[in-house]
């Protein structure tokens, strides 16, 4: 490095470096946020797609119930239960295929501990039950709403 040149390096003392890793585990763990949150925002609009589906097939038996007497909410909670279990099915086998995987990492690779713990499972399944209780509210409503003479004209 000729003399008329700034220095550029720099060096650190080994009490700096727990530092710098909280430092790079968290900037990893945001970018693992942000591209989870992307994923649950496409998950939901595949929920929505797949209650909108279901709400098209079934409007003869939404107009059946309504005329029989069923009430707004009624429906709407057939609706959201359906996308509720849907989800949380959903959050369970991923927390299946997670414990799965977590397993495996211990049985290959066992000088790198790996667990889960109950929190962690506990929010996973509980975020996946909202995004369908989040994403299936506009189809659920959509369902309500429908007038039963025209629901039950509807082929």
């Amino acid at each position: 490095m000729p003399y008329s040149k700034s220095d550029n390096l720099e060096f650190r003392a080994r009490s700096r470096l727990p530092i710098s890793f909280r430092q790079i585990t968290a900037s990893v763990a945001l970018l693992i946020s942000v591209v989870s949150s992307i994923g649950l925002l496409v998950g939901g609009v595949g929920v929505m797609n797949i209650m909108l589906m279901s709400v098209t097939q079934r409007t003869r038996e939404i107009g059946v119930r309504k005329a029989l007497g069923a009430r707004r909410r009624d429906v709407i909670w057939q609706f959201l239960t359906e996308a509720i279990v849907l989800t949380g099915a959903g959050g369970v086998i991923g927390v299946l295929l997670g414990g799965a995987i977590s397993l495996l990492i211990n049985l290959a690779v066992p000088s790198l501990p790996s667990s889960i713990p109950l929190w962690a499972v506990i929010l996973a399944v509980g975020v996946s039950m909202s995004v369908g209780l989040f994403f299936g509210m506009y189809p659920a409503i959509k369902a309500a709403r429908l007038d039963p003479v025209e629901a039950l004209r509807y082929e």
